[in-house]
């Protein structure tokens, strides 16, 4: 039994006790009811719409995941490669002596050897001298491209 039915049903049971309708209880009584009876059909109108916008989130929610499987998709349909993206501009996660949070860095900011924290205004500094060799450049294992250019002068 849905809401409007339960409510027709009191108010077919007031109606079947034959109540005097001068006195003023009895007054109060088929107002109460007729209340009801107004609000069980507000509420079952309230439920269709419901309902209805429910399944147009829903329409909406499967078109976003659509967009957002076509525009943010991480996997590479072309091959079995890897994504270089990631690897050519790694991020770290640094984190902020003063205030602790956590601040995700590219290694070019990193290289630079000094970030804001953006949540407290600290000044952080990376220090990578021990990293590199007497005469300022990087081992044989670097990758910056530095020692490169260094070779190639003759």
């Amino acid at each position: 039994m849905n809401l409007t039915e339960k409510i027709s049903y009191i108010k077919g049971l007031a109606e079947g006790l034959n109540l005097d309708e001068s006195k003023p209880e009895v007054k109060v009584i088929n107002a109460i009811v007729e209340l009801l009876d107004d609000m069980a059909y507000s509420v079952n109108d309230m439920e269709e719409l419901y309902d209805d916008l429910s399944a147009q989130v829903d329409e909406i929610d499967q078109d976003l995941a659509d967009v957002e499987s076509d525009v943010y998709d991480d996997e590479c349909d072309c091959c079995d490669c890897d994504d270089e993206e990631d690897e050519e501009n790694p991020f770290y996660e640094v984190t902020c002596g003063a205030c602790g949070q956590k601040i995700n860095v590219s290694e070019d900011v990193l290289l630079e050897g000094e970030i804001e924290c953006p949540n407290c205004g600290e000044l952080l500094e990376f220090d990578f001298s021990d990293l590199f060799d007497e005469d300022g450049c990087c081992d044989d294992s670097c990758t910056c491209g530095c020692c490169d250019s260094d070779e190639d002068v003759e």
